[in-house]
């Protein structure tokens, strides 16, 4: 009997409650390798606040956050990252006086293989290594179009590309799994359409499970395999495209007549 095939990301009941308001309860998930998954529900639903719970930044009180069936519960966030959990968030958060290029080299520095010495004395090793990360960030920007704004300051870049260096600095993690929170949210119809290409060749190439908050509709139908509805920090509603988009539980709460 071939073995079962384990989700990549898994979670179990997965709640969290702040000062007796449960914003999180039951939470349960399953994305296995390769699969593109959306969450999505109304402003406040509590999205953002399973992607805290899911990368260490809140933890939980309740169940339990797994990476290839092992706890991640307890763990910090640079726990997490180092495990193989990489996010974007709905704010920006690059290194804005930095360039682009050094904004991704700097989510390779849990594997650099030099010392401080190297550094200091400009060591052979230490020039082999930065080679070969900026080889490696060069070629992550150029999966988001942006190998030619490499040494741009981060800030003087536009608002789309600006959201597209923060999912090639993910990605310099290694991840297994990459958490987008609304990566679409102030982009244009244009912008919007080269992100879609972008997730879809990261999808392809890397084989890595990814979840995607979006209030981007179009978005969410054209590049999810399922989607999951969170309401009111419960999960209301999960399943293909076509069934969320004719679900009168997520008509009601989110989608609109």
């Amino acid at each position: 009997m071939p073995e079962k095939k384990l989700p990549v990301l898994e979670t179990k009941k997965l709640g969290i409650t702040f000062g007796g308001l449960k914003a999180v309860q039951d939470f349960n998930i399953q994305i296995y390798q390769g699969e593109l998954v959306g969450l999505i529900g109304p402003n406040g639903a509590g999205k953002t606040t399973v992607f805290n719970m899911l990368t260490g930044v809140y933890v939980p009180t309740e169940g339990t956050v797994l990476l290839n069936g092992i706890p991640l519960n307890g763990k910090k966030t640079h726990q997490f990252v180092a495990a193989g959990v990489a996010r974007t968030f709905q704010n920006i958060r690059l290194f804005k006086q930095m360039t682009v290029i050094e904004n991704v080299k700097t989510a390779f520095t849990k594997d650099i293989q030099y010392n401080m010495l190297d550094a200091t004395f400009r060591t052979p090793k230490f020039w082999k290594a930065e080679k070969e990360m900026t080889e490696k960030a060069m070629d992550l920007l150029a999966i988001c179009h942006l190998e030619d704004k490499a040494d741009v300051i981060a800030a003087n870049l536009p608002y789309g590309q600006q959201r597209k260096l923060e999912i090639a600095r993910a990605l310099a993690t290694n991840m297994k799994v990459l958490l987008l929170d609304e990566p679409a949210a102030g982009m244009n119809p244009t912008e919007t359409a080269e992100l879609l290409a972008c997730i879809n060749t990261i999808r392809d190439r890397f084989g890595v499970a990814i979840l995607l908050i979006e209030h981007d509709m179009a978005l969410v139908m054209n590049v999810c395999e399922r989607i999951q509805v969170i309401d009111y920090g419960q999960t209301i509603a999960s399943g293909l495209p076509e069934e969320i988009a004719n679900n009168p539980k997520v008509i009601a709460a989110y989608l609109g007549e």
